[in-house]
């Protein structure tokens, strides 16, 4: 993989920051952000992805899978899809600030 695709596939890999009640809580006591990623990232691509687009460094990464919920709507059933959840612990002294719109 040359290095164009590969900064084009690191800047594909974080969907988004989930802001909810949990990961501000594990953002104050374990300085971690939580990212939605995709499914097919991987640990070292998430940390190369939020370094790069964050200025920032990365001591460890957490993967979680999520699985789609099943929802119903009369007789019809569907499934939401499945997705990825990543927590990102920073190193000492390190901090991303979401709220700025960084």
């Amino acid at each position: 993989m040359n290095a164009v695709s590969r900064e084009a596939r690191l800047l594909q890999i974080i969907d988004a920051p989930l802001i909810s009640e949990k990961s501000t809580f594990i953002a104050d006591k374990f300085q971690q952000v939580a990212f939605r990623v995709t499914v097919d990232a991987t640990k070292p691509e998430i940390k190369a992805a939020v370094e790069q687009l964050f200025k920032v460094e990365v001591e460890t990464v957490q993967v979680v899978n999520v699985k789609g919920k099943v929802k119903r709507s009369g007789r019809f059933s569907g499934k939401r899809r499945d997705w990825k959840k990543a927590y990102v612990s920073l190193k000492p002294g390190q901090e991303i600030n979401l709220e700025a719109g960084e």
